[in-house]
């Protein structure tokens, strides 16, 4: 095993302390101010030896005293390791941290995320193979280039019938671009539309880092409530009527992030009229359209034939796994051409190979498959959450079962701290998403929780584990 780095240890043979002491003292130092840390392997005792210019005993005394006192491990065959477990130790820098906010020393050992998918069962055996087909070509010359800052073409095509089959749009493959995943969609598509001193309307709560997205584009942001419905329209009539640069409102209408609710079609058809009549665009994030329980997912906006003005972006990051930086970003010939140029001027080109690899898992039908049975495994976990909030939860909180995605909104019923709750949840070793998150303003008295990445055992400990704190 390489150690690309020499270990610095001062000898003083002057000293009135055996050499291998010293050598023990000083590995124990570097444990303890972090210059060492947790399976960091040490140099071989020769090696060690050597630089040291010390007598390979000696370095042997001091590595059995070290790993007698539990500070390191020797494994058979590969060397002598940092522990994983470390004798209680504080060090000047931890302690601070630790003073500051005790939860973050505290690393969780269980997560509700904000409604990732399960990346167990991504079909990355299929995907690496598709990968390695492509290296095997006789024609793999012709993919190491540059190609179009707009993606693969023929991934494109592949997207652009997606779309038009399943979300009811009608595009071509001119109007989509490729991005490194949705919140790239988020920066070009803010770039494109917006200059500083324009207003954009968003959801509250709702999605921060797109907020930042609009922010340094240099808009302003307007905050619309967020009702059992979905957007609260009235609020959004308002703005219109007393701002004359609103250029855009950002929506998740198929299920709203955080709260899960879906946009009416009533509230869809005013907003698009609202759209035509002001001239704002509509940028549409369908985060997560391919986990729906029921009979269909809910159709786009965007696939209102209506609407005039619209932004869409969707994902394969949230359908593989969360590590396939894969989005895309859909819109009008004349502002793909913008985001062309800005794209150029951030990222020449996408990953070229990673999309025709994905497009061979869609060709050969791995992704419908991969879909489908995913769907049943996180329909299957959505219903025994679902139970576990009854049995444990029922008379402390308020939610509605979502009909898709993979997280639960819950509204304790109480009035209560949920930053408190969000802090002692840390302490106890349990991640939950930090309401400060979604609000614009005042915190949010809620919990988004995601359940598609947790096992039965894990839900009900975390659940069991917030009941008591409300």
């Amino acid at each position: 095993m390489l150690r690309p780095w020499s270990l610095e240890i001062q000898l003083d043979k002057k000293l009135d302390k055996a050499l291998y002491l010293q050598i023990a003292d000083a590995i124990i130092d570097a444990i303890k101010t972090g210059k060492l840390v947790s399976s960091n392997a040490l140099p071989g005792s020769r090696q060690l030896a050597g630089l040291l210019n010390v007598n390979r005993n000696t370095i042997i005394e001091a590595l059995d005293i070290l790993t007698a006192e539990g500070w390191l491990v020797t494994i058979d065959r590969k060397g002598t390791f940092v522990t994983d477990s470390l004798p209680e130790i504080i060090s000047k820098k931890e302690n601070i941290s630790t003073v500051q906010n005790p939860a973050v020393s505290l690393k969780p050992h269980l997560v509700f995320d904000d409604g990732l998918p399960d990346s167990r069962l991504a079909p990355m055996n299929d995907l690496a193979r598709a990968y390695r087909e492509i290296f095997s070509r006789k024609s793999r010359w012709q993919i190491m280039g540059y190609s179009s800052e707009l993606g693969n073409l023929e991934f494109r095509k592949s997207i652009a019938q997606m779309l038009n089959f399943k979300r009811g749009m009608s595009i071509s493959p001119e109007q989509i671009c490729i991005t490194r995943g949705s919140q790239m969609a988020m920066y070009l598509a803010s770039h494109c539309i917006l200059q500083k001193g324009d207003f954009v309307m968003i959801e509250n709560p709702g999605y921060k880092p797109a907020w930042e997205a609009f922010e340094n584009a240099g808009a302003n942001l307007l905050p619309v409530n967020i009702q059992s419905d979905g957007l609260d329209i009235d609020q959004v009539e308002d703005y219109l009527k007393k701002h004359q640069n609103i250029k855009a409102i950002y929506v998740t209408p198929h299920h709203q992030f955080p709260t899960t609710v879906t946009l009416s079609l009533k509230k869809r058809i005013k907003l698009i009229e609202l759209s035509n009549q002001y001239g704002f665009t509509i940028i549409e994030d369908d985060y997560d359209n391919e986990f729906h329980f029921g009979q269909r997912p809910v159709l786009p906006i965007s696939s209102l034939n209506a609407l005039k003005n619209y932004i869409y972006i969707g994902t394969f990051s949230k359908i593989v796994a969360p590590a396939l930086r894969i989005g895309y970003l859909v819109s009008s010939l004349e502002n793909i051409e913008k985001i062309a140029h800005h794209r150029k001027i951030i990222d020449v080109q996408g990953d070229n190979i990673m999309e025709e690899a994905v497009l061979n898992l869609i060709n050969e039908g791995k992704i419908k498959r991969h879909l489908k049975k995913a769907n049943l495994v996180y329909k299957a976990k959505r219903d025994y959450f679902e139970s576990l909030l009854n049995l444990h939860l029922k008379e402390k909180i308020s939610f509605t079962k979502p009909d898709g995605g993979l997280a639960f909104w819950i509204v304790p019923k109480a009035d209560i701290n949920v930053l408190s709750i969000h802090k002692k949840m840390a302490a106890n070793g349990i991640q939950i998403m930090n309401p400060e998150r979604f609000s614009h303003q005042e915190t949010v008295k809620g919990f988004r929780l995601g359940y598609a990445s947790l096992s039965e055992k894990e839900m009900e400990e975390g659940l069991k584990a917030l009941s008591k704190l409300l």
